[in-house]
């Protein structure tokens, strides 16, 4: 599956092959600035989710910030204000990201996902 990868590449593998331009059926971000986590507003993940695209999220490449405790609320804040639009947050693991594409394909061969995985919201409304 293509997806437009925002920011520097995950360092595992999420089951992508990354792209910088049209066609893509999803988008990674795969890290933000400072300042683009707390004023989230990515033109590219907005119209993806627009358009009912998969917006992942790589938890990893999220800033963090221990010592500012204004800024962590901020930024805690804002990760929520992005799940609320849909954006999935996945650290890479053993937990194994399902896509509205393969629900529909697990879908019409009748199978289930994996015990552990995660849904994107379109993926969960496909597969009920």
């Amino acid at each position: 599956m293509r997806a437009l990868l925002i920011g520097a590449e995950p360092f595992c593998d999420l089951g992508f092959s990354y792209v910088d331009t049209a066609p893509y059926d999803a988008v990674v971000i795969g890290s933000l600035t400072l300042s683009q986590a707390v004023c989230f507003a990515l033109e590219p993940v907005l119209e993806a989710l627009a358009e009912g695209k998969s917006v992942v999220c790589y938890a990893p490449g999220f800033p963090q910030s221990a010592k500012n405790r204004a800024l962590g609320a901020a930024l805690a804040s804002s990760r929520r204000n992005m799940k609320n639009l849909g954006i999935v947050f996945t650290d890479g693991g053993q937990r194994r990201l399902i896509t509205a594409q393969e629900a529909r394909e697990m879908k019409r061969s009748g199978r289930t996902p994996a015990p552990g995985a995660v849904l994107t919201p379109l993926a969960k409304e496909i597969l009920e």
